[in-house]
């Protein structure tokens, strides 16, 4: 059974609810001797950091854009020669009229190679959750592909109080995990919770010769307990290495709305299915659904890695390139390299390749789980590089290099040029979870950069910063605003099926 798409007035409803006004939390500043120091966590507003950079190198930004903020928690460490950068989005908002929770995860890293000649920048970004239900065509089982119908879950910060009694009330909120490490600063831990999830379900489709998604309305609507990561940095000096370990956890799916007809909205929960004014219809539960139409859930991410000067170049454990591919690599990992031969960069999905499961219907405690194997493959970065909807979650992302003009200066016009370039990413990565029923979920691949011979003082950020070209910074800037003003006004006349 496919899943049939909301009704006019649902959207209508959705639209009503998107004008909630939310407190915009007080952020810090972030300057540019803050890189020279050891370590620091903070929440900033990204924006007000663009528009302080504009200030600083004499570049016009468009009228109206101090409205503009985006809440981040970032932070940075800076020691043994490495600089970890981290950007967490919290929310964004245009003039306080609507604050949009959006998950955004995205870490920078600046490290010379073991043989000290060559410097790297390397950035890891969570793009979305897709959920998908397999054809009988399917290429990679377990995984979805351009014949499975995919749904593209785009988390936003709802308050759903006002649509009917049997949902509670539910404000999307951000837990930061505090920034701590050990003594010898080999070790770092910090990360990021998304509670009451609320994510809008988009058809969409990874046809490279035309990826898109059906943008006139969602095909559903869901909630989810949490959305979180953590990240725990390792330095290991003997070995060479800084090691990355991100564990995520996909909270399980509370509640479900789903178009049934014209004049039937469906409400799944825990207890069973409901209308939307609250009459009990039937004892189908929103895990009974989601097992019964065969959903199973995944994680979209992208890998992209520059240097000075040398190309890059990203293989699997078979040697297929890893950027035009679609490879299993569940029990492997993707090694990238310099064009001469020498490995800076390592992602490994078999030191964790089972995931963990925890059923909530046989255990509504959630301190059991069961262990599946996930399917982890690459993806053709033209399957997703050119979609559209995955401006809204990348617009913050593209600001990014301006953080690098700080790490690292000189490396800056090639991260300008890279990063905020979906399609010069050096490869996608999709990890599935095929037994799911939308229940919650816990993995952690692991990433590890091979580096210079650590140093035990931080790395002082080089003097001269050069300024960004004005077209870039205008350009992006005038994405973003048009980003918001979009998710804040999802208009009937983007009804148009695209496909």
């Amino acid at each position: 059974m496919r899943i049939m798409k909301l009704k006019i007035a649902f959207v209508t409803m959705i639209l009503l609810m998107m004008a909630m006004t939310l407190p915009f939390a007080s952020a810090d500043t972030l300057q540019k001797s803050d890189f020279s120091m050891g370590s620091f966590a903070k929440s900033i507003d990204y924006y007000d950091y663009v528009r302080d950079y504009a200030s600083a190198n004499n570049i016009t930004l468009p009228s109206g854009f101090s409205n503009y903020h985006a809440n981040t928690y970032v932070v940075y460490v800076n020691t043994s020669g490495v600089q970890v950068l981290y950007a967490g989005l919290e929310n964004v908002t245009h003039n306080g009229s609507a604050y949009l929770n959006i998950p955004m995860q995205s870490i920078i890293m600046h490290y010379k190679t073991v043989n000290e000649s060559q410097d790297v920048i390397a950035e890891s970004t969570f793009l979305m959750l897709m959920a998908f239900q397999e054809s009988p065509s399917s290429s990679f089982p377990g995984s979805p592909t351009i014949n499975d119908t995919l749904y593209a879950s785009f988390s936003l910060g709802y308050d759903l109080t006002s649509l009917n009694a049997t949902v509670p009330a539910l404000n999307s909120q951000t837990e930061l995990i505090p920034l701590t490490h050990s003594e010898d600063n080999l070790s770092w831990s910090w990360g990021m919770s998304y509670s009451n999830m609320t994510a809008l379900w988009w058809e969409t489709y990874i046809d490279p010769s035309n990826p898109h998604y059906d943008s006139g309305f969602p095909v559903a609507l869901s909630v989810y307990d949490e959305l979180s990561f953590t990240y725990n940095l390792t330095i290991d000096p003997t070995a060479h290495t800084a090691t990355l370990t991100e564990n995520h956890v996909i909270g399980r799916m509370r509640d479900l709305f789903i178009g049934e007809s014209p004049l039937l909205w469906v409400h799944y929960n825990s207890t069973g299915t409901y209308g939307l004014l609250g009459r009990k219809l039937g004892n189908s539960t929103i895990y009974d659904f989601i097992q019964n139409n065969g959903i199973e859930m995944s994680v979209i991410n992208y890998q992209t890695l520059v240097m000075a000067t040398h190309q890059t170049y990203s293989t699997t454990a078979s040697g297929e390139n890893a950027t035009q591919t679609e490879t299993p690599v569940s029990n492997s990992s993707i090694a990238t390299y310099s064009d001469d031969g020498e490995k800076i960069f390592n992602a490994d999905f078999g030191t964790k390749q089972n995931y963990e499961l925890y059923n909530y219907t046989a255990d509504p405690t959630e301190t059991t789980y069961q262990t599946y194997q996930a399917v982890t493959r690459t993806a053709n970065a033209a399957d997703f590089a050119d979609n559209t909807l995955f401006d809204y979650q990348t617009t913050l992302a593209r600001l990014l290099p301006l953080v690098v003009a700080h790490m690292y200066p000189s490396l800056y016009a090639r991260a300008q040029a890279t990063i905020s370039d979906l399609s010069k990413a050096n490869y996608f990565y999709i990890t599935s979870y095929p037994e799911y029923s939308g229940y919650k979920i816990v993995h952690d691949p692991t990433f590890t950069a091979y580096i210079a011979s650590p140093q035990t003082t931080p790395t002082s950020t080089p003097a001269s910063t050069p300024a960004p070209s004005i077209g870039f910074i205008i350009a992006i800037v005038i994405v973003a605003a048009i980003v918001i003003a979009a998710l804040a006004t999802i208009t009937m006349s983007r009804r148009k099926n695209k496909r």
